[in-house]
């Protein structure tokens, strides 16, 4: 219930975070104990300084500290815009450009491959957040979905398209 209360104050005011369960390791709960000096749970430590327990993160919430002291997460549409616009072309698909992880993915691989413009890719497997996020921000469902200059170009169907018609090319360099 502690635990519980801590990761809801936490998620309230957007503190970025991750946890461990002590549970899963009696040498840890029990050590961090003696290395604390301080004999219950949960324990929030910030910059690897213990902060405090619930009591204390109820009173650092109650007069507005916590929201200074912690670090924030950073928002999802924040996180990928710029994401999209981490390369001047971003892949977002399954695998990576050494490793393709499904037949659609391999396939735009080759294409881009083939054109000589240099690339950025993103593993949606890798992070659930981004892999769901991402379909409703550009309003594209499937994946690969490919950007240009932070621009949502398409899918394989598009990317085979533009690559047929000549475009692909001039649509990677930022031309049209």
């Amino acid at each position: 219930g502690f635990s519980r209360q801590m990761v809801e104050i936490l998620n309230k005011h957007g503190v970025s975070f991750s946890s461990f369960d002590i549970f899963s390791d009696e040498e840890v709960r029990q050590g961090l104990k003696t290395y604390s000096s301080w004999p219950t749970y949960p324990q929030l430590y910030v910059n690897g300084e213990l902060i405090g327990g619930l009591d204390i993160i109820k009173e650092l919430e109650a007069s507005g500290e916590l929201d200074t002291m912690c670090p924030k997460a950073q928002k999802l549409e924040d996180r990928l815009k710029s994401l999209i616009n981490k390369a001047p072309v971003m892949l977002f698909m399954k695998g990576n450009k050494q490793m393709a992880k499904c037949g659609f993915s391999k396939q735009i691989i080759e294409i881009m491959n083939n054109t000589g413009i240099d690339y950025e890719t993103f593993d949606i497997l890798e992070d659930e957040e981004v892999r769901q996020g991402l379909k409703t921000f550009s309003n594209w469902p499937t994946y690969p979905q490919l950007y240009v200059k932070g621009e949502l170009v398409g899918g394989l169907d598009i990317v085979k398209e533009l690559k047929e018609s000549g475009e692909l090319l001039p649509v990677l360099k930022g031309e049209n």
